[in-house]
């Protein structure tokens, strides 16, 4: 079975945060590391739109995260505490925050993409142009680069694809070149 089917199955053929039965689509919940099952869950048209595009969110359709902020799936429950985040200036919000619990593993889940953190906590990556980065974005080198405790130099042109983000160092990313992992400066990048 595929990934679709499984969370078919798992949910009940229904959005795992709003249960409507329709235009219901795998959502891998950011930042994305293994994905599958246990990163992702099944969301309707309308939950995806509002989840990627936070200046179209309509507060009263969140009312269902009441419901699903029970969930026994962590993918579920981030995605809950993430738009419950979003939208606490409603009031409503607050409340359910203040019951929901989450373990270690799971709340850090949740903050890393800075959701819930204030506009002045958040650490914002930015390339040699200035755009910024997020998570998964691919990068390339604008300059040769050497290695730290290797003999590779990533040459400049170098495509490094879904890099991951530093959450304490806004002039870190990380991502692969020639197979290897690397911590990579800002500075010497540039979004594509």
């Amino acid at each position: 079975m595929g990934l679709l089917e499984d969370l078919q199955e798992r949910s009940g053929a229904r959005c795992e945060l709003c249960s409507a039965t329709e235009g219901l689509d795998i959502y891998e919940v950011p930042p994305v590391s293994t994905g599958g099952l246990d990163g992702s869950i099944l969301v309707c048209a309308t939950c995806k739109t509002q989840i990627e595009n936070p200046d179209e969110v309509d507060a009263n359709h969140w009312r269902c995260l009441n419901d699903s902020m029970w969930s026994e799936h962590d993918a579920v429950k981030v995605v809950a505490w993430r738009m419950l985040h979003r939208l606490k200036s409603e009031g409503w919000p607050q409340d359910l925050l203040d019951m929901m619990y989450l373990g270690e593993e799971t709340l850090a889940w949740a903050k890393a993409t800075g959701e819930g953190e204030a506009e002045s906590e958040k650490v914002i990556h930015r390339d040699a142009n200035g755009a910024i980065l997020e998570n998964g974005d691919n990068v390339v080198l604008i300059k040769d680069l050497k290695v730290k405790g290797s003999s590779m130099v990533a040459k400049q042109g170098t495509a490094v694809r879904r890099i991951s983000l530093d959450r304490e160092n806004a002039e870190y990313i990380e991502g692969k070149v020639d197979g290897q992992q690397i911590v990579i400066l800002t500075q010497y990048v540039k979004k594509t």
